[in-house]
């Protein structure tokens, strides 16, 4: 254990430089393919199979499994991105404990389910270290589509529109294509750069080009570009974030969770990635998961995750809290924020009060708890920013802070879709997001027929 680790306040190098390679290794590493072909051949192959009913992309799991088993992985990978052009990612980030693998009959008979996402891995990664593209665009028709935001959504829109022989131009407001997956996963999920390596063999079909760094409401107005495209798909995601509504929140050393782990996962040294010696990360979801097992990882002393409700109202999954439990990671729940304490202007520690279900409402118990902190991350919740909207033209139907759509994900406004986490019902899934913006192209494909 290196001896910086024991420093008070936010420091880098806590670790050995050794150490921050094996944290961050692969969680879980790919198949070989003699792991592989025993994997498969636990599959029952099911008819009517509930785990392909539990995938929001209804990828034929079965038959993609049989493929691998009888030798024939690229087949496989085919049926997989027919259904889910991201599925390699998807394979990594996935909560398939509470989707697919949580049904697989494996699971009901025995506790323990088929592998599907790592199976899921085997075939897609086999398929893109070939470079196997699939798919041929149609021919050119003329009609060109923008696309807001190069994320999952939009970048599955921007595929399936292209392969049907429509031109595409991809707006994204950051340096790098890949949204979430590029940004907002934990950097142990998604190793090698993958998330770039994808955005590549989405884009290889042809028929895409990506614009970096342009901003809707900054740099250009929704208006402008229904005025230019035949047809618009927005796939912006969530880009504020909830306040804890703490007292003394502002004070240095109170970050945002989804901005800790952005930059982590752009770092390229991080033995340089600073990180508090106590940290102390509010929340109950992935975000909140990540960003604690991740202090942790770059040497953090003592993480806590405090949440305002029980286990078993968390939206992390039974595994991530697992996972975290098993990285040191203390999760106390029945507490919400109730003040941030401060020594001068430096952060020493957040107040909390213990919470209750009183006829069904969570409230306050008037009983509260010091725990010390050097750093606090806030990982409550992300909201759906709609100012760029303004000045589009008509307005945007919003409900309940995102917009509204219809079953063929059309907004209010002629031309202009939406799909991901920022509409109504968004599920903050990679696999969500990309079946959105599947069937939002298909959707702007009739329109444009």
């Amino acid at each position: 254990m290196a001896e910086g680790q024991f420093k008070e306040g936010i420091a880098a190098g806590r670790l050995a430089p050794v150490q921050y390679a094996d944290n961050f290794a692969d969680l879980h590493p790919p198949f070989d393919h003699h792991e592989a072909l025993v994997e498969a051949d636990r599959c029952y192959f099911c008819y009517d199979a509930p785990c392909m009913q539990a995938c929001p992309t209804s990828i034929d799991i079965p038959l993609f499994i049989r493929q691998i088993s009888t030798g024939n992985p690229l087949g496989s990978a085919k049926t997989i991105f027919d259904q889910n052009i991201m599925g390699g990612m998807c394979a990594r980030v996935c909560p398939t404990e509470t989707l697919c693998e949580e049904v697989c009959v494996r699971e009901t008979a025995e506790g323990k389910p088929v592998q599907i996402g790592r199976l899921q891995r085997y075939a897609t990664d086999a398929a893109m270290g070939q470079g196997k593209q699939f798919y041929q665009r149609a021919p050119t028709t003329g009609k060109k589509v923008a696309v807001i935001g190069a994320g999952p959504a939009g970048l599955a829109c921007a595929h399936r529109v292209a392969m049907h022989g429509h031109d595409v131009t991809i707006y994204e407001a950051r340096p790098k294509a890949g949204g979430l997956n590029e940004y907002g996963i934990a950097a142990y999920k998604s190793t090698d750069d993958f998330a770039q390596a994808e955005v590549e063999y989405v884009t290889a079909i042809g028929g895409i080009s990506i614009v970096n760094e342009q901003a809707l409401g900054r740099d250009f107005s929704l208006a402008e570009l229904a005025s230019k495209y035949d047809a618009v798909f927005i796939g912006t995601g969530l880009g504020g974030v909830n306040a804890l509504r703490a007292e003394g929140e502002e004070t240095p050393g109170v970050e945002s969770a989804v901005d800790f782990i952005s930059v982590l996962r752009q770092a390229d040294d991080l033995t340089s990635m600073p990180v508090g010696r106590r940290v102390v990360v509010i929340g109950g979801g992935m975000t909140a998961i990540d960003a604690a097992i991740q202090s942790k990882l770059l040497g953090a002393e003592e993480v806590t995750i405090a949440y305002r409700r029980g286990k078993e109202h968390m939206n992390a999954s039974e595994f991530e809290q697992d996972l975290a439990a098993s990285k040191g990671v203390i999760i106390r729940h029945w507490m919400q924020p109730k003040r941030v304490v401060a020594e001068g202007r430096r952060l020493a520690g957040i107040e909390l009060e213990y919470t209750a279900l009183s006829d069904g409402a969570l409230v306050g118990t008037g009983e509260t708890v010091r725990l010390e902190a050097d750093q606090i991350f806030k990982a409550v919740g992300q909201t759906f920013d709609a100012a760029p909207l303004n000045g589009s033209g008509a307005a945007m139907t919003l409900s309940g802070g995102r917009i509204a759509v219809d079953e063929e994900f059309r907004t209010s406004i002629p031309k202009v879709w939406a799909g991901g986490d920022c509409i109504v019902g968004g599920e903050d899934l990679t696999v969500s997001a990309t079946a959105n913006g599947r069937d939002a192209a298909d959707s702007i494909n009739r329109a444009l027929a």
